[in-house]
């Protein structure tokens, strides 16, 4: 068991050092063990926050434009209690939550049909932030089966959907159901709650990962040829730390 725990302290290292390397334009949700990615493009904007929930449910990220008008939340999530969920389904389900903290909230819906993929069910509205100021935000979902996602633009100032920015993004918005995830996607979520101290909950994703590395020789060969003694050394520099035995002990390897 100790091996188990050195090999995905190795994979800590090697993520916090070589990956993390958020786009401009790009930006993507998979969860580890689920079919399904979530996708749209957004220029200007820097990932400054992902989050994630155990046993590979929930994944999210929330990204900035330079001026600071403009973030997005995206989130991607699993409600297979709710099973079979249609795009207007998973929005009405959220638009419900959102009542329930001011009944007297206007809420503008549509939907936007497309032939070839799920369609996109949109909302928008002004609610009161916990600061107190007037918070505007434009919502698109996406689901099927028992997945959906949920992509948020909001702002202080009033935005629509029609806005430049705001238009571009939604038109960029997909789901493709069919996406297998892949070494990165669940390295990345093991990471997400790793760092949130979630160490319990990061150790199995992290053996998800390395399954999936082991799926995938060249970027196996890769991983080793990049890292080599550096990734060792930072291991044990890491485990040395409080953070790093907590992890090995919580994770029980």
């Amino acid at each position: 068991m100790k091996n188990i725990g050195l090999i995905l302290m190795a994979v800590v290292v090697f993520f916090t050092a070589a990956a993390q390397t958020p786009t401009d334009a790009g930006f993507k949700l998979v969860l580890p063990e689920h079919r399904g990615q979530l996708s749209w493009s957004a220029e200007g904007f820097k990932i400054v926050q992902y989050s994630a929930k155990p046993e590979g449910r929930e994944i999210g990220i929330r990204g900035k434009d330079q001026s600071g008008r403009l973030t997005f939340l995206g989130f991607l999530f699993l409600v297979p209690e709710q099973a079979p969920l249609t795009s207007a389904k998973c929005r009405d389900g959220a638009v419900e939550s959102v009542k329930k903290g001011d009944p007297k909230l206007k809420i503008e819906t549509v939907e936007k049909a497309s032939p070839d993929r799920p369609s996109i069910a949109m909302t928008r509205y002004a609610a009161q932030g916990s600061d107190g100021k007037t918070v505007y935000s434009v919502h698109g979902f996406v689901a099927i089966d028992d997945i959906c996602g949920d992509l948020e633009v909001y702002s202080n100032t009033p935005i629509t959907a029609d806005d430049g920015v705001v238009q571009k993004i939604f038109a960029s918005y997909r789901f493709d159901p069919n996406y297998s995830p892949q070494f990165d996607s669940a390295l990345l979520y093991a990471q997400t709650l790793y760092q949130a101290r979630m160490y319990k909950a990061a150790a199995p994703m992290f053996e998800v990962a390395l399954v999936k590395l082991k799926e995938n020789p060249s970027m196996a060969a890769k991983m080793m040829r990049d890292t080599k003694t550096a990734t060792w050394d930072g291991v044990w520099d890491v485990r040395k730390r409080p953070e790093g035995q907590e992890f090995v002990r919580e994770s029980n390897c």
